[in-house]
């Protein structure tokens, strides 16, 4: 019995319950597309053009006579497929941090928002005194002196060495020497010379950091522990959140494509994956996302983001990479009777329906394989008006 194409009109939900399915996004709020869907769907609508024109094999051999064959073809190309995913996101600095404070007393200083904090600058300033902005990866825990060891002496040392202080070994021990180097920086800041790091004194960020908002004001009082502002880092820098189920989209270090809003495409870097749990509000239960931070990737990119100060962006996120692999528009593809998917190869004046195995949808192409030799770059296939 030769190959035949169905006669019955295919369902999106019927297309959908094949390999190339994916669940449907869960919020409106974003424009997150299942492109394999999308593409599955186009090819539920093939069939309606079998019917409309004329496809029958003649006596059930599976080969079109003349005046059946479709009325047009294309060539079966060689090719890589991508298929993307768009999710909404915001281009600014990136996650925000807590300063809070582990002094008492009354903020006196305070920097706007928007400002810039670097390497021993004052963050804010408590009864007068500069809290400093050192850099680091550990926050500060404890008071430092003489005689304390660790990665946060270390941490110190680095920084007063950066800063100019000298006469010390930048190492895990707080020496004698290190106290001169302190009281040499006490002196400078206006603060008692005592040698000894009080807790609160500094806070430590990876970088310069970029003043986001602020939860106090000048001439509040202060307790350990009260927030005093937010910060970022001072690159710019897309925050994407997904659903948990498209968790595998965001791999550190994977390249992804960044629509601004002129419409223009930069690429990124992810360059930070973190679960998140966002509040329930109004009428929304509280919900678990991924949160993906990116970083502009080249000189480029960060040229054309410097429009913008903060502004809603689409990231495109590759989910599924076929390389080298022979591919057709989705519309040649026909739904076969005795099930899956085929094309109709044409060959001079007769055509023939072969049944083939479809692979990644993307870009309004299909992956196929299979066929034997009836399918080859090249081949040309039966597509609709």
């Amino acid at each position: 019995m030769g190959v035949q194409p169905a006669v019955e009109e295919l369902t999106e939900s019927s297309v959908a319950a094949g390999p190339a399915s994916r669940p449907p996004r869960r919020r409106r709020r974003r424009r997150g597309l299942r492109i394999a869907v999308a593409m599955a769907v186009l090819a539920a609508g093939t069939l309606a053009a079998v019917d409309r024109y004329g496809l029958r094999s003649d006596g059930g051999s599976g080969t079109a006579a003349a005046s059946q064959l479709p009325p047009a073809t294309v060539k079966v190309t060689r090719q890589t497929l991508k298929d993307t995913q768009s999710e909404d996101g915001d281009l600014g600095y990136g996650t925000t941090t807590s300063a809070a404070c582990r002094l008492a007393g009354t903020l006196t200083a305070v920097p706007a928002s928007g400002d810039t904090v670097s390497r021993g600058k004052a963050l804010y300033a408590v009864d007068g005194r500069p809290v400093t902005l050192m850099y680091g990866s550990m926050p500060a825990y404890r008071a430092l002196s003489t005689g304390d060891e660790g990665q946060d002496v270390r941490q110190l040392e680095k920084n007063l060495r950066a800063l100019g202080y000298t006469g010390f070994t930048a190492d895990d021990t707080y020496t004698v020497a290190t106290a001169s180097a302190v009281k040499d920086w006490q002196e400078d800041l206006g603060l008692d010379e005592t040698g000894v790091v009080e807790l609160g004194r500094v806070v430590f960020a990876p970088g310069a950091v970029r003043v986001d908002s602020l939860d106090a004001a000048k001439g509040d009082a202060l307790a350990p522990g009260a927030k005093v502002l937010e910060y970022t880092g001072t690159a710019k820098a897309v925050i994407a959140e997904l659903d948990t189920a498209d968790q595998q989209l965001a791999k550190r270090g994977a390249e992804v494509g960044i629509e601004l809003p002129d419409g223009s495409t930069v690429k990124g870097t992810i360059t930070g994956v973190s679960t998140v749990i966002v509040p329930a509000s109004g009428d929304q239960d509280a919900q678990t996302e991924v949160e993906v931070v990116i970083a502009l990737k080249d000189e480029r990119a960060r040229k054309a983001a410097t429009a913008y100060d903060q502004a809603a962006v689409h990231v495109v996120f590759t989910s599924g990479i076929r390389e080298n692999v022979l591919t057709v528009p989705v519309a040649a593809l026909l739904a076969l009777a005795e099930g899956g998917y085929g094309v109709e190869v044409v060959q001079g004046s007769t055509s023939t329906y072969v049944p083939v195995t479809t692979g990644l949808f993307a870009d309004g192409r299909v992956e196929i394989s299979g066929g034997g030799t009836a399918i080859a770059e090249g081949t040309r296939v039966g597509m609709p008006k």
